[in-house]
């Protein structure tokens, strides 16, 4: 065998050095995989899945052209004990962009082909900003029977016409035409209340931007300004435990949902802004799981949130990661 020579152990080195360099950056191992599925509109959408447990799995939403691992604190923590997924919607993240089905109806009925696809008994789904009115939707569309329980993270669920937030909306919409790439850096650094990585910050602008700016805009326009803009009435048909966790401009939305949801559950964030799970992640996990020693029926209308992350009989099998 021909002794190394300098110059290759030199390399050697140096190729040592870059693979601990690109791992340190990688960070910790994340508990997760990538999978896709295909629309019944023909539509291939990425999902994070992860973790296995005996009770429902917990599905996460992100918001308007965000990407499905924003979650990243929710799903590392409730990987160890639970069945997590996170979805990037159509036109988000890793999943197709296409300039069909780019509103509520169809978005909610993703989500609705997703937990078809993961083939778990039950799920508990998370939805956050955007994902508000589309897990609402998908329960006025397809009712509950695939949901143990339902938690709707920092957003409206009615728009008035002449509202000042009517308003507003039709202001963010200008500004998103008129510079796309500064609408969304002040938007993404605009989400958080405590400081966060620059790199971090980058990638979530970058994400964002990915997402075209015609998509973008009817996403934003079918859903809060030209669209349905009032999603009370599916509230109505919520018999499912609810929690809505908000910020502390949400409390008029609060008390709407308390209104229309008898018992559900409300917990305000007072210093957190809109990204909360991510200004707060321990606060928002705990109360996601809290109380999950209370025995309550899943399915049991008006149960409390413990009762959502309880396990199934030890009869009851789940599924593998899928």
């Amino acid at each position: 065998m021909r002794p190394a020579t300098v110059g290759s152990v030199v390399a050697a080195i140096l190729l040592c050095s870059l693979a601990t360099s690109v791992h340190a950056q990688q960070g910790p191992r994340r508990p997760w995989v990538d999978r896709w599925f295909i629309t019944s509109d023909s539509v291939r959408l990425h999902y994070l899945s992860g973790g296995r447990g005996s009770g429902p799995a917990i599905v996460f939403v992100p918001g308007w052209t965000l990407p499905a691992d924003i979650w990243e604190p929710q799903l590392r923590y409730f990987a160890r004990s639970s069945r997590v997924v996170a979805l990037d919607p159509r036109s988000q993240g890793a999943s197709q962009r296409t300039s069909d089905g780019n509103y509520t109806d169809r978005r909610a009925q993703d989500i609705h082909e997703l937990i078809a696809q993961i083939k778990a008994p039950r799920v508990v789904l998370v939805g956050w900003s955007m994902g508000v009115p589309e897990a609402l939707q998908l329960v006025e569309q397809y009712g509950t029977q695939d949901i143990a329980g339902l938690v709707l993270v920092d957003n409206f669920v009615q728009v008035p016409q002449t509202s000042q937030l009517a308003t507003f909306m039709d202001t963010l919409l200008f500004h998103l035409l008129r510079d796309r790439p500064v609408f969304t850096a002040m938007f993404v650094q605009g989400m958080y209340r405590t400081p966060q990585d620059s790199a971090y910050l980058a990638r979530m602008v970058r994400t964002s931007l990915s997402t075209p700016t015609t998509t973008a805009y009817t996403l934003l326009a079918s859903t809060f300004a030209t669209g349905r803009r009032d999603w009370r009435p599916a509230l109505d048909r919520v018999d499912r435990p609810l929690l809505f966790v908000g910020s502390a401009q949400m409390r008029e939305t609060a008390d709407t949902i308390r209104a229309h949801v008898r018992d559900a559950q409300i917990e305000i964030f007072e210093n957190a802004g809109h990204a909360l799970f991510v200004d707060e992640p321990d606060h928002f996990n705990q109360v996601l799981a809290e109380a999950s020693s209370v025995r309550v029926s899943p399915w049991k209308r008006n149960a409390s949130l413990s009762s959502m992350l309880l396990p199934y009989p030890a009869k009851t099998t789940v599924p593998g990661i899928g």
